[in-house]
């Protein structure tokens, strides 16, 4: 195609093979459009499955095979392992103060002192040495003067959560590393948003223990199986875990927010995933390792942060999977009225693998193309060849 022949900008679809009346030239050829010059959007299905998806459900398995393989050399590129060990860091340092502003908030609607034996239940999740390092550390908490509970509240529970909300902030970069954005709000905006994931986890987490730990307390009472319960409390967490994720996805990018169903797959996989790790780590710890031989009195520390990066890691894995999964479908997976590729203020919903960059890309494209590892047969729509 000669510079002449092209279209002007924003004159087609932005999904392959289904113009839209109000964009698409009436009576034009699709081969004008520089994404099918030399693929009908057959050919282009074959070659990325769920080209045209509208919702996850309707990519096929091989098509999620490409997006799970794209995501791990993501998270190679990404440097997951290094980012994630950061976030692990700074989240350690987060976790006292989290427990700090849990009890206080707890302290409002039931006993303290209640809240050491709930959190044990929900810490079975993880390793022996992690759970005791936790434990004595909310034995002390409770066990301090609690006549502050109700006048020192307001001033102690914003100490708490501003704390906690540094290891907040640096999941939230790791989370916009993952769908290629790049963090353009100022210091300000950035701790006020971090602020509010970290009241949002601490609500969560007194809600978990209430569902985990009080609920089936008083479902005993009615003869329930204990081991009904005990699968009731680990669905719980699952389920918990998953919803707290997917808004994480949701709304921690700078980018226009994606539709609910393109963050659920990701927080499902991470949940899988980091009660599969939790679990191993668990059994690997208790039967195999020696950390208590090799650090003494810092085992507990440090299996605590060893869990923490593996978390970290799945949590991450969840959003690579969330952004190429976007990025497999040229349809637009924001959420709002529908907008043509370039238009999205998204990286991943704006561009699509097997497709190329929109004409009038902005800059979260040109971030894109400069981070990008190039697409197996991505069509160039200048040269009109493929790689």
């Amino acid at each position: 195609m000669t510079p002449s022949d092209e279209p002007p900008a924003r004159t087609g679809s932005a999904r392959t093979g289904s113009a839209r009346t109000d964009e698409a030239p009436t009576g034009g050829s699709r081969t004008e459009n520089p994404r099918t010059d030399h693929a009908t959007a057959g050919a282009l299905e074959r070659r990325h499955p769920g080209a045209h998806a509208t919702s996850p459900r309707e990519i096929p398995l091989r098509g999620w095979w490409q997006v799970v393989r794209r995501a791990v050399v993501r998270s190679a590129q990404d440097r997951v392992p290094l980012v994630a060990a950061g976030v692990a860091f700074f989240g350690f340092l987060a976790i006292f103060p989290t427990l700090i502003a849990a009890v206080l908030l707890y302290g409002l609607v039931a006993d303290p002192t209640d809240l050491d034996g709930h959190v044990r239940q929900v810490a079975e999740v993880l390793p022996p040495d992690a759970t005791r390092l936790v434990g004595q550390q909310l034995t002390d908490l409770v066990a301090g003067d609690q006549q502050g509970f109700s006048v020192g509240l307001v001033v102690s529970l914003v100490a708490a959560v501003w704390s906690a909300s540094v290891g907040v902030a640096n999941l939230v970069t790791a989370v916009n590393m993952a769908y290629e954005e790049t963090e353009r709000v100022g210091f300000v905006k950035r701790r006020l948003i971090a602020l509010a994931f970290t009241l949002g986890a601490v609500v969560t987490f007194v809600l978990l223990v209430a569902l985990v730990a009080v609920v089936p307390v008083t479902v005993t009472l009615d003869g329930v199986p204990g081991a009904l319960l005990d699968a009731g409390r680990w669905l719980a967490l699952a389920v918990v875990s998953a919803v707290a994720l997917a808004g994480v996805y949701r709304f921690s990018p700078e980018r226009r927010d994606a539709r609910l169903p393109w963050v659920t797959v990701g927080a499902v996989v991470a949940t899988v995933l980091w009660l599969l790790v939790s679990a191993g780590f668990s059994l690997y710890v208790t039967w195999f390792a020696s950390y208590s031989r090799t650090y003494g009195a810092l085992a507990g520390v440090v299996v605590l942060l060893v869990w923490m990066w593996l978390t970290s890691m799945a949590v991450l894995l969840g959003a690579e999977v969330n952004a190429e999964a976007e990025h497999q479908t040229d349809h637009d997976t924001t959420v709002g009225p529908w907008r043509a590729r370039g238009e999205r203020d998204a990286v991943k919903a704006d561009t699509a693998v097997g497709r190329p960059d929109p004409p009038d890309a902005g800059p979260a494209d040109d971030h894109t193309r400069r981070t990008r590892a190039p697409d197996t047969d991505t069509v160039h729509p200048r040269s009109g060849s493929t790689q």
